[in-house]
């Protein structure tokens, strides 16, 4: 920190950026407080003002019950005598009056305005109009614990260079033609789009405003100068298009922080395609350092968790990794908070970009970046019936999925089948057949009998929802950054882009694995118990003594991750059948699904709806993780077994069946620790992988903050496919990062 002439502090930018951090820190231990543990990604919303918040209970935009903060003394209108409000026209008067209300948020030390404070979410009750009735499904998804998707809300990704090429003006003129040309179909489709627009010109150039306010009362003139080019740049961008790098990621946060706001969306794509050629012609007129546009980067990423990919192929196969895919990472580097940024690795991607990622891992220990198998996703994707160029054009955008940016609506990571749940209903049935003699081979019929049924159960409620959703809650700001829903006045959901490729996610694929394995091997080749013995046991919750000798026993038997083992052979058949079954036919109105195997952060709850199962889990635990085998599969060399195992399983279709992975720093730290990490991601693609999420952690210093969170308000954990702030989580979600730890021996 320097003095200028006249005794003014003139930071640097690093500076900048560790007051930035420490301020998100507060902001984040503030939150800790108020709401309570926060099982879900780090959004990076800030509390309103102590005197403008109103505690609530509610449900998240991926479906879990959280605790949540609105803005006291502003109410959202209803149009429904249930009292909810749906429907396009409805639906954008109230966020656009949302955005109206909201407080102003300015840093003097950020390079960018803005900061969102409340969840649009949170207002909708109820969040699904009772008119559209979906009672005729609701038995058969409640038998198996579906996560239905109806109601699901965002996970696609919208276009940022639709936005980024006509700005707030030019967005809402294209409204307005539309309008006219389609007249007079979509009129509250209109409606509600260009209150949405209103509403973010409104919510910018009161932050142009205040800017300039606060930079009239500023002594600091190196922060009076910031002020003012942040009232300058936004009242610019209130109705033109962003000209530089700053100006873009001003406007990128603008919409990320509204995204987020609206519907809880984090989806970014490929940021440093995006800034590429703002960055270039800033550096060619001389007005941009490379330690500028990291600043202006990491402005942007503390104030938004989105979900970015870094280099990959563009659609004709091409490398698009270049000097800014370098510096989007360095900028996550210097913050060490949570983000989301994913790093691309093929044969044809550089790879000098996976080797720093994994410098950046080792040196951090936060997590970031995650690591995707681009080639086997694009590759994946052509499988439904598409040209590789358009899997090449898919961008990550999610936890473990991506989307062909503006043009497809997926609702990934929104719908799941619960393994367990349909292994224990075809479980019961068998037992209950006095006219069969239960065997694994008559349990395996059953059970694929039964994950038939549920994904039909699935592919009826995708239709509903598809047929409804539109007239609910439509996605009107993600609608805005599509090609076609304002061209054809149709929501997203309901006919409004090119492609619908529905993600169909399979969960619990050990515990269902190791429990065919258990009975397979212990009843039946070993008959050390009977089938009726195993039932009492599983009843009784593995009580007494005698359960308990059972559990460990039925516990001990190779599982699956071990490799050769009749689990993974389980393992493999229950992944086979369930992509099988997903993608022998679409949904009844022809809407193609696309398997995948992820959990995401919902195993604790999923687990609470399944009772003990045979490989010794008890009643109402956590389910296995995604794809991963349980932790504790096996003690030696067990990166490298859980890399062949989950490659193993892969659905194959574009959509991913992540590796979750936590490795001891212990590893060398030098050239020779990062070839040994880049080595084992290489492979796992190489074999089949499509996407690594991983954790290098001290095994004693989590411990420590599990026992204790204050003592590390810092630590960084990647949970599954986001990361978050290890302080911020329940004890139970804590439990599930330090149960995966792997220690040497």
């Amino acid at each position: 920190m320097s003095q200028d002439s006249d005794g003014f502090e003139q930071l640097t930018f690093e500076q900048r950026l560790q007051m930035l951090r420490a301020t998100k820190l507060q902001q984040t231990q503030e939150k800790q407080q108020v709401l309570g543990a926060m099982d879900y990604d780090d959004w990076a919303l800030i509390l309103p003002p102590p005197e403008r918040r109103k505690l609530i209970k509610t449900i998240s935009s991926s479906g879990i019950p959280i605790n949540d903060c609105l803005l006291d003394g502003f109410e959202l209108q209803s149009n429904h005598l249930s009292g909810g409000f749906f429907g396009p026209r409805a639906v954008g008067a109230n966020f656009r009056a949302l955005l109206e209300a909201h407080p102003v948020y300015i840093d003097p030390v950020s390079s960018l305005a803005g900061g969102y404070m409340a969840s649009f979410n949170s207002y909708r009750k109820p969040q699904w109009n009772p008119d559209f009735d979906y009672s005729h499904l609701a038995p058969e998804i409640e038998r198996y614990a579906l996560t239905s998707g109806i109601g699901a809300v965002q996970h696609f990704c919208q276009d940022m260079t639709i936005g980024l090429e006509l700005g707030w003006g030019g967005l809402l003129a294209k409204i307005h033609l539309y309008r006219e040309i389609n007249a007079p179909h979509g009129a509250a489709f209109y409606d509600g789009l260009e209150h949405v627009v209103l509403g973010m010109q409104d919510w910018i150039s009161r932050h142009a405003e205040a800017a300039r306010q606060m930079a009239a009362d500023e002594p600091n003139p190196h922060l009076r100068a910031n002020l003012e080019e942040i009232a300058e740049i936004n009242a610019h961008l209130v109705t033109e298009p962003p000209r530089t790098l700053r100006e873009v990621c001003q406007w990128i946060l603008w919409y990320q922080d509204a995204a987020r706001m609206y519907n809880g969306s984090g989806s970014l794509g490929r940021l440093d395609v995006l800034l590429t050629p703002y960055y270039e012609r800033d550096r060619a007129a001389g007005i941009l350092t490379d330690e500028e546009a990291i600043f202006h980067i990491a402005c942007h990423l503390i104030r938004d968790t989105a979900y970015i990919q870094l280099g990959g192929p563009d659609e004709h196969g091409n490398d698009v990794t270049n000097h800014v895919s370098y510096l989007i990472l360095e900028a996550a580097h210097r913050l060490k908070v949570p983000a989301n940024v994913g790093v691309c690795v093929g044969d044809a991607v550089d790879p000098d970009l996976l080797h720093r990622g994994v410098e950046i891992m080792f040196a951090d220990r936060t997590g970031i970046p995650k690591f995707l198998g681009i080639e086997r996703t694009a590759e994946g994707f052509a499988r439904n019936g598409y040209p590789i160029e358009l899997g090449r054009q898919r961008a990550y955008s999610g936890c473990h999925w991506s989307a062909i940016p503006g043009r497809e609506y997926t609702v990934n990571d929104c719908v799941k089948v619960n393994f367990a749940a349909v292994f224990d209903v075809a479980l019961r049935e068998m037992m209950a057949d006095a006219q069969v003699e239960p065997s694994a081979q008559e349990l395996w019929s059953r059970f694929v009998k039964h994950l038939r049924r549920a994904v039909e159960v699935i592919a009826d409620s995708l239709d509903f929802h598809m047929e409804h959703m539109h007239e609910v809650f439509p996605e009107l700001m993600l609608d805005l950054l599509c090609y076609g829903p304002v061209e054809r006045g149709l929501d997203a959901s309901h006919g409004g882009v090119e492609f619908y490729n529905l993600c169909v996610d399979g969960s619990a694929l050990a515990t269902v694995a190791d429990s065919f394995a258990a009975l397979d091997q212990r009843v039946e080749q070993e008959q050390h118990l009977e089938w009726a013995e195993v039932m009492q046991h599983l009843d009784s919750n593995w009580a007494g003594p005698a359960g308990e000798r059972a559990r460990l026993m039925m516990k001990s038997i190779p599982r699956y991750g071990r490799g050769g083992s009749l689990a993974d052979d389980y393992a493999q058949r229950i992944a086979q059948v369930f992509t099988e079954i997903v993608k022998e036919r679409p949904t009844p109105s022809g809407f193609k699904m696309v398997p995948g195997l992820f959990s995401w952060a919902a195993t604790i709850a999923m687990g609470r709806d399944v009772g003990a199962t045979p490989n010794g889990r008890r009643a109402g635990d956590p389910i296995s993780h995604g794809a991963n085998p349980d932790p504790g599969f096996r003690k030696d060399a067990a990166p490298t077994a859980m890399a062949a195992a989950i490659a193993s399983v892969q659905p194959g279709y574009g959509n991913t069946a992540p590796m979750q992975i936590e490795l001891d720093p212990a590893l060398p730290r030098d050239r020779d620790g990062v070839d040994t990490v880049a080595s084992l991601i290489r492979s796992h693609f190489q074999m089949g992988g499509t996407q690594i999420n991983m954790n290098i952690m001290d095994a004693e210093k989590v411990l420590e903050a599990h026992r204790d969170p204050s003592k590390y308000p810092d630590l960084v954990v990647r949970v599954t496919g986001f990361s978050a702030f290890f302080a911020s989580l329940s004890p139970e979600f804590r439990q599930l990062v330090v149960d995966r730890i792997i220690r040497e021996d």
